[in-house]
């Protein structure tokens, strides 16, 4: 791929027509960012390919908006420039910003196509002329499957995100979309990592492309710093609340792994007093669609999402990103961190994790050539002293409201026996007694560094879970369900051990966390299921299995023998033995 370097200043200069120049005008924009100042002059120039690597929020949209619109024929009704993205709140937020810059182009028109809305509509709106289309992958493919969309005649293929497109599993509908697209065509690839999936897309569909990136691949955004705090897992929305109580104006992205994490975690902030909503793919257009407009208005001042909804936030005062629980693909944090640290402004990335997830955070710093600061989790003391300086500023640059003149006369009365040292201290007492009560009394959250539960040298840890032989389960059955539940491959689930009433089984280490976080509140047909680290490290009087499940040699010391065994106790002493093996048990499953 050749390099190309181009340094210019003004939009006036990149080379674009005057009624984009107008519109830019119109929105505020003077100077371009560095990913528009090497793309557009290119594009506008060059009939190519392209590779342009830049981290989120730095202005990809219009760095390939600008030079689409110039290009495309607003004359002709044909649909000539398609641009795919992840999701629907992405492809709608690409579509109102080129409708903006476009907006002094008679007869061009730009329609969004994504899952969620009529697709008869929007077949009808391309219907009626539709030169650009901006689409999600998947709700593209199936306007192809019933022919109710035309990309053989397009000019121009934008794929934007396409690391994050790639990552959400649509190479397969990407490869189609594109076999119906004529060869001859430009495609411009933009994306804020490069992973080598996007370097095969690159090969497969582009010729000789130009390369273009902004900082170095992969890295994050020289405008976010990035923290992170060790706890113990029980500990973490503990932490959470301590982060942003710490931080009166924070304005902030939460993000979690799963859907039901988000939904949990904004529930609780809710119930808490926090201003905080949800926003992952379970929620309606409509609801979604809510939510960001609650955010932009900051009516909403934590958003707890998941990495895949949150794709079409653009909100360029987010003041904190906060990783809950890391991605499972390193990748992906250089997505989350780009919430923030946008249009020039500086921005945090927080990330709360365990001490066996430590070492992950080294493996982020590699991938986005930045370096983490370990920081504490604030004491109740600090974060009171936060709030009382914070309180103290409000009150400070708050207007003064004179319709209570006339009730001045009436008040000094009630206070003139104080002294204003007296006055100010019973004015915050008054403003200040819940955050005092509340974290008067408060614990230190750091994680010590003793080993958390029975993490082995093996780097495995046990458990306890409250279910056995009386719920239907053998050691197989509850080794599909955990695999189920906690969406882990046979590799990291080992030692299933199932009892009557009980259960053990070891994960990796590294699965701790997720675990314990799965299984918080988990039930199954209206039964709590419990998960708790174990003692038990699972190893005295283990015996392997054969391939079937039965164990190899001798019956183990508890009188156990493989299932379909007639006879499972020989001897009145073993009956016997049995029944105080129940009461044992019974009692051990009451004390957890």
């Amino acid at each position: 791929m050749r390099l190309i370097f181009s340094y210019m200043n003004k939009f006036e200069v990149l080379g674009l027509g005057e009624a984009i120049i107008k519109a830019v005008n119109d929105m505020g924009f003077e100077t371009p960012s560095e990913v528009q100042e090497k793309a557009i002059p290119i594009l506008l120039k060059e009939d190519t390919d392209i590779v342009a690597l830049a981290q989120t929020g730095t202005g990809k949209t219009a760095a390939f908006g600008f030079p689409l619109i110039e290009k495309i024929d607003s004359s002709s009704r044909i649909t000539q420039g398609l641009i795919l993205s992840p999701t629907r709140e992405l492809c709608l937020q690409i579509t109102n910003e080129l409708k903006n810059y476009s907006k002094y182009i008679p007869g061009l028109h730009t329609v969004a196509i994504y899952g969620g809305a009529s697709i008869t509509d929007q077949a009808k709106q391309i219907k009626r002329g539709a030169q650009i289309v901006v689409a999600t992958p998947g709700r593209m493919q199936d306007m192809i499957n019933r022919k109710m969309v035309d990309i053989t005649n397009i000019s121009y293929c934008v794929l934007d995100e396409a690391d994050e497109m790639l990552n959400m599993g649509f190479y397969e509908d990407i490869n189609t979309i594109l076999s119906h697209t004529p060869e001859g065509k430009n495609t411009w690839l933009f994306s804020a990592t490069m992973p080598k999936e996007v370097s095969t897309i690159a090969k497969r569909f582009m010729q000789t492309p130009i390369e273009i990136t902004v900082g170095h691949k992969n890295t994050g955004s020289k405008n976010v710093s990035h923290e992170y705090y060790v706890v113990n897992s029980r500990d973490r929305y503990a932490a959470l609340k301590r982060l942003a109580d710490a931080n009166p104006d924070i304005f902030s992205v939460i993000f979690c792994r799963t859907k039901r994490d988000t939904q949990k975690v904004a529930e609780n902030l809710i119930e808490d007093g926090y201003n905080a909503a949800a926003l992952h793919g379970d929620l309606s257009q409509n609801q979604r669609d809510l939510v960001m407009k609650s955010f932009r208005n900051r009516q909403i001042q934590m958003l707890v999402a998941t990495d895949v909804a949150a794709r079409g936030i653009d909100v360029d005062d987010v003041t904190h990103v906060i990783n809950y629980q890391l991605p499972d693909e390193i990748e992906t944090y250089t997505h989350r961190s780009g919430r923030t640290g946008r249009a020039g402004k500086s921005g945090v990335s927080m990330v709360i994790v365990s001490k066996s997830e430590v070492r992950k955070i080294r493996s982020v710093e590699r991938i986005i050539k930045k370096s983490f600061e370990k920081k504490e989790i604030p004491s109740g003391e600090e974060i009171c002293q936060v709030q009382l300086f914070h309180l103290a500023s409000d009150i400070g640059k708050a207007e003064i409201n004179h319709e209570i003149d006339s009730y001045l006369p009436s008040i000094n009365e009630v206070l003139e026996e104080f002294s204003k040292e007296e006055l100010i201290k019973k004015f915050f007492s008054v403003e200040f007694s819940r955050f005092h009560n509340y974290y008067k009394k408060s614990r230190d959250l750091n994680a010590v560094n003793e080993r958390d539960g029975n993490s082995g040298r093996d780097g495995t840890t046990r458990y306890f879970i409250n279910v056995g032989e009386k719920d239907g389960f053998d050691w197989m059955t509850l080794k599909d369900f955990l695999k189920e539940v906690l969406e882990l491959g046979s590799d990291s689930l080992s030692r299933v051990d199932v009892k009557e009433s009980f259960s053990f089984f070891n994960t990796n280490t590294e699965h701790q966390e997720r675990v314990l976080q799965i299984f918080e509140d988990f039930r199954m047909e209206g039964r709590k299921v419990n998960v708790e680290i174990s003692k038990d490290s699972g190893r005295k009087g283990r015996r392997r299995r054969d391939n079937d499940g039965s164990f190899k040699g001798k019956r183990r010391s508890d009188g156990f023998k493989p299932k379909g065994s007639r006879k499972r106790f020989d001897s009145k002493e073993d009956r016997g033995s049995r029944g105080n093996r129940k009461r044992d048990r019974r009692k051990r499953s009451d004390r957890r």
